[in-house]
């Protein structure tokens, strides 16, 4: 089953983060259960906060951990489709592991939420509910008077803050951006990051680093080398809706991850993975 990271931080904006950051893709859909080994052409653009667009690399601070973003329209974009706050980009205070695995989670498994009016087709954001209510104990419930809760709206791609900031934050969806989307986004709000960002990927993947669109680079780090700490459950799920796939953000082509054999393997935004289900099981 797929890894799940429990990183040992908190941000004083009340992140704490499960591993694997993701955003939304337009990308060939498959199974969610299944283990693709042949890739088509794939293109993880939709996985961004502004597609097509590049900024500024800018350092922080992140748990007291350095790291790397870019600056993108004001705002604060991480792995492509991750917002980050000011507060988060400018935490120095290292914080023990115990903090970090009991903040940032939504309590009791509970999101609240609201979806903008101005939003089109509002079934994508029901569905995608919908989906993980089926699938693990998470719940949505519609936003009264809480302080604390996820907005959907309009956005330029697709997005999301990671983890429960404690106030509003917002999935971002363009137009573009699918039910698997949807689902994907909302991984990141739970404190999903991106599956090949884990630390043991090398033991399953080989990134091609020369076939890395330029700009994109640090979506392939891993988080320990971003300043994350955190723990990694079992192996690295193919599967999962919060994987790229071979040719995602290829710049030539060629596949930016293969597997170890050299094989190539579709990017999947059908629905969550066993590996995804138990991810969050363990998190939640």
């Amino acid at each position: 089953m797929k890894k799940t990271f429990l990183p040992m931080l908190t941000l004083s904006a009340g992140l704490g983060a499960l591993s694997l950051l993701a955003g939304c893709a337009s990308d060939k859909e498959v199974s969610p259960d299944s283990n693709p080994t042949s890739a088509a052409t794939q293109d993880a653009k939709a996985e961004e906060a502004y597609p097509g667009q590049t900024g500024a690399i800018r350092t922080g601070y992140l748990s007291g951990q350095p790291i790397a973003y870019q600056e993108v329209n004001g705002e604060n974009v991480y792995e492509g489709d991750i917002l980050l706050t000011s507060e988060q980009v400018n935490d120095r205070v290292a914080h023990p592991e115990s903090a970090g695995r009991n903040s940032g989670l939504w309590p009791s498994g509970i999101i609240y939420y609201t979806i903008d009016g101005a939003l089109p087709s509002k079934n994508r954001v029901t569905d995608a509910i919908a989906h993980w209510e089926a699938n693990t104990t998470i719940r949505f419930v519609q936003r009264t008077t809480q302080t604390a809760y996820v907005t959907f709206r309009v956005g330029s791609g697709c997005s999301s803050n990671i983890g429960r900031l404690g106030r509003v934050q917002y999935i971002n969806l363009a137009s573009g951006c699918s039910t698997g989307n949807t689902i994907h986004e909302i991984g990141h709000a739970l404190g999903l990051f991106h599956e090949q960002t884990r630390t043991d990927r090398d033991n399953f993947v080989t990134i091609n680093t020369g076939n890395i669109e330029s700009g994109y680079e640090n979506n392939f780090a891993k988080y320990t080398a971003l300043g994350y700490t955190g723990t990694d459950f079992g192996p690295l799920d193919f599967g999962s809706i919060m994987m790229y796939g071979s040719y995602s953000f290829s710049s030539n082509g060629q596949p930016t991850i293969v597997k170890k054999d050299g094989s190539t393997f579709n990017i999947q935004r059908t629905g969550l993975s066993a590996g995804d289900k138990s991810g969050i099981d363990t998190m939640y």
